[in-house]
């Protein structure tokens, strides 16, 4: 889709969604490409989601981003779901066509991969083994993303091992789930390791897992960005490993949103990224 000098209107649908970082990403893109446009925290109560949805196409909307609670009920409302969409069970960016169709899509796992590059230009994910622990939606997004990118083998990790089962289950034979208890000899030879659950977070008690068997030249994400340096990133950079915050991730699966809705694929800069910085 292109710009050409139509008004472009998009937001992020969410309950509650004051807390959404969304606005200030794509509002910031907008005045630095020039493009005329707005984009809107959109509070929809969870009943409401297929009526929100339908109404956009009627009141010139380009699309939206959805985050929780819509990402996984949004599915059953759209009238066509991309592979990357349908594999992760979950759609975080929305694109009205012409004919008023809504496609979904997920650039989650587009997004966690991004930020990988941007901190260590040289990973590569076919290396050494990826170790994610949990197994909600932020780790199928993070197992696609892995899996598109080319990791051979990716270990599990979930206080429930049911549920990461099914999870490795799902994405085939790459992905192993493993026993809770086995998380620190299951760190034994990794390239990466990523916390995808909210241990960490502000008001969350931190992730219990020691990094002694870590090697050093290892990257640690987390995906959480509230505190931006979590127990975890502090620890990796005490190890001597390489952190990556999880605020990078946000940042760069807004990229190919707003290139969706407007033509212009847009940079992370040290500006925007300072911007939201300044809000957590």
């Amino acid at each position: 889709m292109t710009n050409g000098h139509r008004f472009v209107l998009a937001g992020v649908m969410g309950w509650p969604i004051a807390h959404s970082r969304s606005p200030k990403i794509h509002n910031h893109w907008f005045a630095q490409y020039g493009l005329e446009g707005c984009y809107a925290p959109l509070p929809v109560e969870p009943g409401r989601l297929e009526a929100a949805l339908r109404a956009m196409p009627a009141l010139g909307f380009a699309g939206c981003n959805l985050t929780i609670p819509h990402k996984e009920t949004a599915l059953r409302f759209l009238d066509h779901v991309d592979d990357s969409a349908a594999r992760i069970g979950a759609v975080n960016c929305v694109v009205v066509e012409r004919n008023g169709a809504l496609i979904g899509r997920n650039y989650d796992g587009y997004g966690f991969i991004a930020s990988l590059y941007e901190a260590a230009p040289l990973w590569r994910a076919e290396s050494a083994p990826c170790v994610i622990i949990g197994a909600g939606g932020g780790a199928r997004a993070i197992v696609h993303g892995l899996l598109e990118a080319g990791a051979r083998e990716i270990r599990l990790f979930n206080r429930t091992l049911a549920r990461a089962e099914i999870l490795a289950a799902d994405f085939g034979p790459r992905v192993s789930a493993l026993r809770w208890e086995e998380r620190e000899a299951g760190l034994a030879g990794a390239g990466l390791l990523v916390n995808a659950t909210s241990q960490g977070m502000v008001g969350q008690p931190p992730l219990n897992l020691s990094l002694a068997g870590l090697p050093k030249s290892a990257l640690v994400a987390d995906i959480v960005y509230a505190p931006l340096e979590t127990p975890l990133l502090a620890a990796a950079r005490k190890h001597g490993a390489t952190p990556v915050d999880g605020l990078g991730m946000l940042l760069h699966q807004a990229r190919p949103a707003f290139r969706d809705w407007t033509g212009v694929m847009p940079d992370v800069t040290p500006a925007l990224r300072a911007k939201i910085v300044a809000t957590l």
